[in-house]
């Protein structure tokens, strides 16, 4: 993926940059379905739960920036959620999926942006993906409901279908974009900082080695 849309500021030069994403969400809303459509571009519609989480990477191009992409597919059972804080510690990003025919699946999204928020406060960007909509003729979740909150709580909302292969490049690509932007006033702030007293922050970038030591996966391929 490049997007031809360039920086000024970056133009002429090319930089990297990491960023840690995770996905969170309940069971069966098909978390690892758009994680497999989007770095494998692949689909398969018999369910397999995922357990604990999974780790892919994905590397882009946006604006001459090298963009490395850890992205962590946790379990939705409720049996693991007291594992979420060892996945979604440092991210950068998450995208909270609901699937658009389970109302439950959506109001769970709102815990979990209370408790990222609680967490890790405003340094983390956030996107919601209303999943399935190949499925909207039973959705429940009204988008107008879902939009509004999104605004709400600083968040994107983006509608998606693993199956039809919709929405996926935009959702990772509009999370990239808040990660970049989030990034580089944090970088500047630092500059301030260090000119205003000689010390700075240093911004979080994920290494490889950012892995809990004990990880089992399996791919959930609901739409």
């Amino acid at each position: 993926m490049d997007d031809s849309i360039e920086d000024p500021t970056t133009a002429g030069r090319t930089t990297s940059q990491s960023f840690k994403v995770v996905l969170l969400g309940e069971g069966c809303v098909g978390k690892t379905s758009l994680v497999l459509r989007y770095t494998e571009d692949k689909f398969n519609d018999k369910h397999v739960s995922t357990l604990q989480a999974s780790f892919v990477k994905k590397k882009l191009n946006i604006n001459r920036r090298r963009v490395n992409l850890a992205i962590w597919d946790t379990a939705g059972q409720e049996r693991f959620h007291a594992l979420g804080p060892i996945y979604y510690r440092m991210s950068n990003g998450a995208i909270l999926v609901y699937d658009i025919t389970d109302e439950d699946s959506f109001q769970k999204v709102k815990n979990w942006i209370k408790e990222l928020k609680k967490m890790l406060g405003s340094e983390i960007c956030l996107v919601i993906a209303g999943n399935k909509i190949d499925l909207d003729k039973d959705r429940t979740v009204s988008v107008e409901d879902a939009e509004n909150y999104a605004r709400s709580v600083g968040a994107v909302h983006f509608h998606t279908s693993a199956k039809l292969n919709s929405g996926i490049e935009e959702i990772f690509l509009g999370l990239c974009r808040m990660m970049i932007e989030k990034a580089d006033k944090q970088e500047a702030d630092n500059l301030v900082t260090l000119n205003r007293s000689g010390s700075t922050r240093r911004t979080i970038i994920v290494d490889d080695e950012d892995v809990p030591p004990s990880q089992s996966s399996r791919w959930c391929c609901s739409s």
